[in-house]
């Protein structure tokens, strides 16, 4: 690789560092992360990527933006991030939010409502195999319970958020498992089982602490008599998710629900309803443009070689077993950070990484977990991804306040890169 090309990838990813660069920056100089917002950040670097790339003239620039921002798989988030908000609101409006809190907090004990969220956000997520959708269904109960118990809300959404990546890397109906076992041609069951083994110890020990943390910290609460009908829009969401059936027409039909439910009980007018929707959708503006400049911008540094010059940096020293798998690590990471999309980053170096595979003697069913373990880890703490601005709108918190409490995207990370360095499980190293 020429000193020329590396200056062209370095030039190509700045685009990224000025986005950090300027959020965290400006949020350091103000002393208020919340005070930043992060569509600004995404738009000044956007702006800045628009103005290095070369050998285009101003509207071809512009079109290759667009493009990106107008891709199929953000056009996909942009409208399950409309139907959350109506989703969200609506359900808030018939009262569907407390009577969930209510149910909560009736079950389970006070001092187990930290572990009990997390495990019911890990088996959901497990069990529809979409981070999303489980965040879709929990986060507003989490940042409702936290209303009422006196926690911290980016606390109570994190953990949810944490669970919800615990199903994302090992459910059988999880894209990136359908993605990293078909790249490496490998069974869903066998690289579950190489899976489970890196990451149970990571749920396990955050499911400790958070016994713990209940344990010194609970507060009494007392819940107030459950109102059974108006559970009925979250249960109802679940099931349908669990069944396989479509997201979007999960928070459709999700919609339509509140609305009987609504004119029920006198808790909504049509006018209402139109009301509590437009609300819904607009309190996601802010996720909507950012995810269409983070689409325009990631495009732009595609097209300039970023992605190129980030998979021949990584592949050209592997000298070991260790390092071919360290590589393949950092190369589904350094994806993931450049597409915002855990799922095509994978898609991205799935080819790559089965041609190191073959050439360093590897299992395909550890490649594979690795590859689906890192870009779960990598999604899970980038401000920018899907989950975090789902997260963090439905919370009404900023992102950057969620990840500081992301304990089990964390250890995963750990556990993963553990599992990588001492060679293990050593059946599969």
């Amino acid at each position: 690789m020429t000193r020329r090309t590396q200056m062209n990838g370095w030039l190509a990813l700045s685009p990224m560092a000025v986005f950090l660069l300027t959020y965290l920056l400006s949020s350091a100089l103000t002393g208020d992360f919340y005070r930043i917002p992060i569509a600004s950040a995404f738009l000044l670097a956007s702006a800045y990527a628009l103005l290095i790339t070369r050998g285009e003239t101003a509207e071809e620039k512009i079109a290759i933006f667009s493009a990106g921002a107008g891709d199929r798989n953000v056009l996909m988030m942009i409208w399950i991030f409309v139907l959350a908000g109506a989703f969200a609101n609506t359900a808030e409006t018939i009262g569907a939010i407390d009577a969930s809190v209510n149910l909560v907090l009736a079950i389970l004990p006070d001092k187990l409502v930290l572990a009990g969220i997390f495990l019911a956000s890990c088996f959901i997520s497990m069990s529809i195999g979409t981070s999303v959708g489980t965040i879709v269904a929990l986060v507003p109960v989490a940042a409702g319970i936290a209303m009422e118990t006196g926690a911290d809300v980016p606390f109570m959404t994190a953990i949810v958020a944490g669970g919800a990546f615990f199903g994302d890397n090992l459910s059988f109906i999880s894209d990136t498992t359908i993605a990293s076992t078909r790249t490496q041609e490998c069974g869903m069951r066998d690289k579950f089982r190489v899976n489970i083994r890196i990451v149970a110890p990571a749920a396990l020990l955050v499911t400790v602490i958070y016994v713990i943390m209940g344990l010194e910290g609970g507060a009494d609460t007392q819940s107030s008599p459950i109102e059974w009908v108006k559970l009925v829009p979250y249960a109802l969401v679940i099931g349908l998710a669990v069944a396989g059936v479509n997201v979007v027409s999960v928070l459709a039909v999700g919609i339509a629900v509140n609305a009987v439910i609504g004119f029920a009980y006198g808790s909504l007018t049509w006018a209402g309803w139109l009301e509590s929707v437009g609300k819904g959708i607009g309190s996601m503006g802010e996720l909507i443009i950012v995810t269409m400049l983070a689409g325009g911008m990631l495009e732009l540094i595609r097209h300039n070689g970023g992605l190129d010059f980030i998979i021949r940096l990584m592949t050209r020293r592997i000298r070991s077993k260790r390092g071919a798998e360290l590589s393949i690590a950092a190369l589904v990471s350094l994806a993931n950070l450049c597409t915002a999309n855990n799922t095509i980053a994978i898609i991205t170096t799935g080819r790559i990484a089965k041609d190191i595979t073959a050439k360093f003697g590897l299992d395909p069913r550890k490649t594979a977990s690795i590859l689906d373990t890192f870009s779960c880890f990598v999604q899970g703490l980038i401000p920018y991804g899907a989950q975090l601005l789902m997260a963090s709108g439905l919370a009404g918190v900023s992102a950057f306040s969620i990840i500081r409490y992301l304990y089990y995207p964390f250890t995963m990370g750990i556990c993963a890169l553990l599992a990588i360095l001492l060679r293990l499980p050593k059946k599969y190293s």
